[in-house]
């Protein structure tokens, strides 16, 4: 069967489907060059850039499997794929420990002022004393939003730092590990760093607006890692400037690429940013890789 494949595999993956006895084509597509193109195809493989909506569903007319490697399915409609019976797989665990990683590097580099520091002795500056109340991670304590895989594997980190951990996911009731869940609130109000791993729902809008902002700890620090959109950015920015918040850690935005309109929390002195490339190491897309292919086999054979 011939497999489309847009926004990448690795070369593990792409050769275990080859080796399973499929066409695969990899080859990056306009949204209008996806309609034209993918009744070709029996399946298709996405990551984060490719949105499978339901016209790009109907034009698939040859379509049995959906596969998008990573987490969220926020860019496919799953739901109106399945009532065409199409089956719609991912890969919730195989980057975990890459997203986990940078959300910690994150907190790190926004305690030390790693980034403002960088730029800093780049123009030839000695910025010692300037950055000389940085914090320690140990003894802290981090509030998590979403005790999912990524989630666990951030608590795993944490507390290796000696970090008291909370939790709060309305999906999970109970832990093996040394981390207590709690309400919402309770994680606004105890928390000194601050790490979000839950999904964007669109018609929910924001998880961490004015009102959750009001709720923390003077001084705390803020990572998104998970989804663009579930921190407003408006009221994120609102809140650097009052000094409300102390730091944020930023890889996903409420839109991608940044545009001008962002540009004030880019730049902001007290954040550190990158461009959504928390799933993106060498050991987490090789997972995917490996992941996203078996589950696409199997679909196909079923």
């Amino acid at each position: 069967m011939k497999i489309l494949i847009t926004d990448g595999i690795s070369e593990t993956g792409a050769k275990m489907l080859q080796d399973a006895g499929h066409e695969v084509v990899q080859q990056k597509l306009t949204p209008e060059e996806l309609l034209q193109q993918i009744g070709e195809y029996e399946a298709i493989l996405v990551r984060s850039a490719t949105k499978v909506r339901q016209d790009a569903i109907d034009a698939g007319s040859k379509l049995k499997v959906i596969g998008r490697g990573g987490v969220g399915l926020d860019n496919i409609d799953v739901a109106y794929a399945k009532e065409k019976g199409i089956a719609v797989v991912n890969t919730p665990g195989a980057s975990s420990i890459s997203v986990a990683e940078l959300a910690i590097a994150h907190m790190f580099a926004v305690s030390r002022f790693l980034p403002a520091s960088n730029i800093e002795m780049r123009k030839g500056e000695w910025p010692k004393k300037a950055y000389s109340k940085g914090m320690e991670l140990t003894g802290k304590t981090l509030g998590l939003f979403g005790f999912g895989n990524i989630g666990r594997e951030t608590a795993k980190r944490a507390l290796g730092l000696g970090m008291t951990v909370v939790a709060h996911d309305p999906f999970v009731t109970e832990t093996d590990m040394d981390v207590t869940l709690v309400s919402k609130d309770d994680v606004l109000a105890k928390a000194d760093y601050i790490s979000l791993h839950i999904p964007f729902i669109k018609e929910q809008g924001a998880t961490i607006t004015a009102a959750e902002f009001a709720k923390m700890k003077d001084g705390v620090v803020l990572v998104n890692c998970a989804r663009g959109g579930t921190v407003a950015e408006k009221d994120l920015l609102d809140a650097l400037n009052s000094g409300k918040v102390r730091a944020a850690g930023i890889d996903v935005y409420e839109n991608e690429p940044v545009t001008e309109a962002q540009t004030a929390l880019v730049n902001h002195p007290n954040v550190s940013v990158t461009p959504h490339i928390g799933a993106s190491t060498v050991e987490g897309q090789t997972r995917v890789g490996i992941e996203i292919a078996e589950r696409v086999i199997d679909a196909l054979k079923s």
